[in-house]
């Protein structure tokens, strides 16, 4: 029987400790959320980003946009969220409803405000194994999660399941890195990557970040593999009682007696993700007021 990777207790103990690091501090930190249309997932997700940062005493701004809003006006928005020292850090909420400007968008974003760690600055960093830029949320809570079960990265084969810019390439760049404390071996797969299942069978540690439910199958483990599921897959419920039954990208009631360990959908990666995005806002509100000297702005309720 699978260990089972609490994130969601793992992530209360980060908040935790994040909440008396803010106690201390003499402002408050503020995140801003940029939201372009109305994805009703996306609504949920920044719901659970609010409920996250009040419970903690990070105060939080939504920009919200119409989805037909032209690209000058959220750019333009987001230059003043850059230059307002107010803001700690800022956020654009994904998808957009056009692909096309989101790399525009996130790369409009001020690399000290960039608590999401997509703009070029944070991924080129990323690249070049540096840690002093902001790593996206999803890959860096998958490796605290890891890391806080004791599962060892170094020299491990691990196969990423989803190239995406959010998930897949920063982690299988995050896990690389040359560190004693990662040091893996990454195979970055997709749905063109012929032989899945031999490469699959071979890992120490599977990612699955695909977006289909129930992808990765049992045939496609080794025993005593770990596996995390990053997928949210969402479909109408026949309880009255809820809207929508969620799914993982991979089938947890099959796969928990064959690994060794194995993340639960909800309540493994997801409470991970948003911990890391209010560790990082924190950290960039650090950062800025070491930038200007030590606070000298008076605390606010924000």
């Amino acid at each position: 029987m699978a260990v089972i990777l609490d994130g969601a207790a793992v992530a209360k103990k980060i908040l935790q400790k994040i909440a008396s690091e803010i106690a201390q501090l003499k402002i408050t930190p503020k995140l801003a959320i940029v939201f372009v249309g109305n994805d009703p997932a996306s609504e949920i997700y920044i719901k659970n980003k609010l409920l996250a940062a009040k419970s903690i005493g990070i105060g939080l701004e939504l920009v919200k946009f119409p989805s037909e809003t032209p690209l000058e006006v959220i750019l333009q928005s987001i230059g003043t969220l850059n230059v307002d020292r107010s803001i700690n850090g800022i956020i654009v909420q994904s998808p957009l409803p056009d692909e096309f400007m989101q790399n525009i968008v996130f790369n409009s974003i001020s690399p000290e405000k960039d608590v999401d760690g997509f703009c070029s600055v944070s991924i080129a960093k990323l690249v070049r194994g540096s840690r002093d830029g902001f790593i996206p949320c999803t890959p860096l809570g998958i490796y605290t999660l890891l890391r806080e079960y004791g599962i060892n990265l170094f020299g491990k084969h691990v196969a990423v399941i989803g190239r995406g810019n959010i998930v897949g390439r920063p982690l299988s760049l995050l896990l690389s890195q040359k560190s004693p404390d990662l040091n893996a071996t990454v195979t970055l797969c997709h749905s063109a990557t012929e032989n899945l299942k031999a490469i699959t069978q071979l890992a120490d540690i599977i990612v699955v970040a695909i977006g289909r439910k129930f992808f990765l199958r049992r045939d496609m483990v080794k025993p005593g593999a770990v596996a995390i599921d990053v997928g949210i897959n969402r479909e109408s419920s026949d309880d009255p009682s809820k809207k929508y039954k969620i799914f993982g990208d991979m089938d947890f009631e099959d796969l928990k007696d064959i690994c060794s360990a194995i993340t639960p959908v909800p309540g493994g990666v997801g409470p991970m993700t948003i911990a890391m995005l209010m560790q990082n806002t924190l950290e960039a509100t650090k950062m800025q007021m070491t930038k200007a000297g030590g606070a000298n702005r008076n605390r606010t309720d924000g």
